[in-house]
């Protein structure tokens, strides 16, 4: 597709942001380097590094649906391996003799403006198109079901994304989708985007389609159905020459991510052990001992990762009864203790489980873990129920901080759960754990309705 598509002025966006960032990069070099380097030897030096870096990690391929935890995770990234090679290649060279605090502050400062302007701009351009309907693109969408709707509706209530939708073509009509009707509506209209969905259209209908497009330099995109292979994240490689796929994309399968996560599990976990639970514990201890009779804690089998069984633990909330390992606190459960009733509006109850993330059982983030038994009966009940075990699970995760915590009442609570919960395992990310954890803390301060 033409970088610069029907005269628009999107395609001079990467290479101004280019621009921008060479001069941040090259006049706080001058700044800091100017009277102990050959200065613009490390300028060059430094925004080669930093096109080549670019290209690599992909930093500005950013678009306008672009989430800002992707543009975080692209920020760290490219942080992390310019200061690589700027110290490698300051080191090898010997030309200056640095103090690391000297060359830590060089790297802050290049990046915090780096990411202000990123993120500004990002922002800027969302505003933009609210505001004054610039920077948009006018789309259109072929076949009419469920997943076509909802497109619909995405691009009607965020219209910072620069989606104008102009109609909706019905391609199962008695008189069959008629191409030169819609084409001659596309060229009337100046459409940029026609959006079709695969489970509405035959094969000949989309080879000529997608000939339209490629013949109009128009941009076209398909909506998976469900139920298709397309709609999963597949992932590729080739036997020799014969190309194999993958349903299911886990990237906590890759071990270098696996010590990302676990190093910040242990890391988190253990300050709020030393800081919090240090002091926490004797005083949560007394007044629980104070109500009722019965253990400090309560422990309970849990599905754990790769459906291995582990015990999580919680601070007792309840009266001891015999149905604890069975059924579900309810709204208004007798069982609950006063002090229970608060320490689980408030989450309290579930702040041992850094214990369990400290040995490896859970991790921070993840799929919350169910009792033995609905696990059992939602594997049966609920579709890919089962994928929620090939990452760890968490203390707290992205159903949860979705609305999709506590009782689960109906089935739509736990199918709700489910779709969150195999989303977070095929797009985990440091940012996202982080964006979770900072929800949840919200969300504790907040209270939540189905917290009882």
């Amino acid at each position: 597709m033409n970088l610069f598509n029907q005269g628009r002025y999107s395609g001079f966006l990467r290479p101004i942001a280019y621009m921008i960032d060479l001069i941040i990069i090259n006049a706080v070099s001058y700044l800091y380097f100017e009277n102990f380097i050959d200065v613009l030897s490390f300028i060059s030096i430094s925004s080669v590094i930093w096109i080549t870096l670019s290209i690599y990690t992909q930093f500005y391929q950013v678009y306008r649906y672009t989430k800002e935890v992707k543009i975080a995770s692209l920020i760290f990234k490219q942080c992390l391996y310019f200061t690589v090679l700027v110290y490698a290649y300051l080191g090898l060279t010997r030309i200056y003799s640095f103090e690391h605090s000297y060359l830590f502050s060089y790297i802050s400062v290049v990046f915090s403006s780096i990411a202000l302007t990123k993120l500004s701009f990002f922002y800027f351009l969302q505003k933009y198109r609210i505001a004054y309907g610039g920077n948009f693109r006018k789309i259109v969408i072929v076949g009419k079901n469920k997943r076509s709707k909802d497109l619909e509706k995405l691009f009607n209530n965020k219209p910072e994304y620069g989606y104008i939708h102009v109609k909706t073509f019905d391609a199962n009509t008695e008189s069959g989708f008629n191409l030169d009707e819609f084409s001659e509506y596309v060229f009337n209209e100046r459409i940029d985007q026609i959006y079709c969905s695969l489970s509405e259209i035959s094969n000949k209908q989309m080879s000529e389609l997608i000939a339209f497009a490629d013949n109009n330099l128009k941009v076209l995109k398909f909506i998976p159905d469900n139920k298709q292979i397309y709609s999963r994240r597949l992932k590729y490689q080739y036997y020799d020459f014969i190309p194999i796929l993958w349903l299911r994309n886990i990237p906590l399968e890759q071990p270098l991510k696996q010590l990302v996560k676990r190093t910040f599990d242990v890391v988190f976990s253990s300050v709020v052990i030393v800081l919090i639970l240090s002091w926490l514990i004797p005083l949560i201890a007394i007044l629980i001992k104070l109500e009722s009779r019965g253990p400090i804690f309560f422990k309970q089998q849990r599905n754990g990762f790769n459906n291995t069984k582990f015990y999580c633990f919680k601070f007792r909330s309840m009266t001891v009864n015999s149905i604890a390992d069975k059924e579900q606190a309810t709204k208004g459960d007798s069982r609950i203790t006063k002090v229970g009733k608060f320490i689980r509006k408030t989450s309290i109850d579930e702040l041992p489980q850094f214990f369990n993330v400290f040995f490896g059982d859970m991790s921070v983030v993840g799929p919350r873990p169910h009792m033995l038994s609905h696990t059992t009966t939602y594997a049966k009940k609920v579709d890919k129920f089962m994928v929620r075990l090939f990452v760890k699970p968490g203390i707290t995760g992205l159903a949860q901080v979705k609305g999709f915590r506590g009782e689960i009442e109906t089935d739509k609570d736990i199918i709700g759960r489910v779709k969150y919960d195999i989303f977070y395992v095929e797009n985990w990310s440091l940012f996202l754990d982080i964006k979770i954890i900072i929800s949840t803390i919200v969300n504790a301060i907040r209270g939540e309705e189905k917290a009882y």
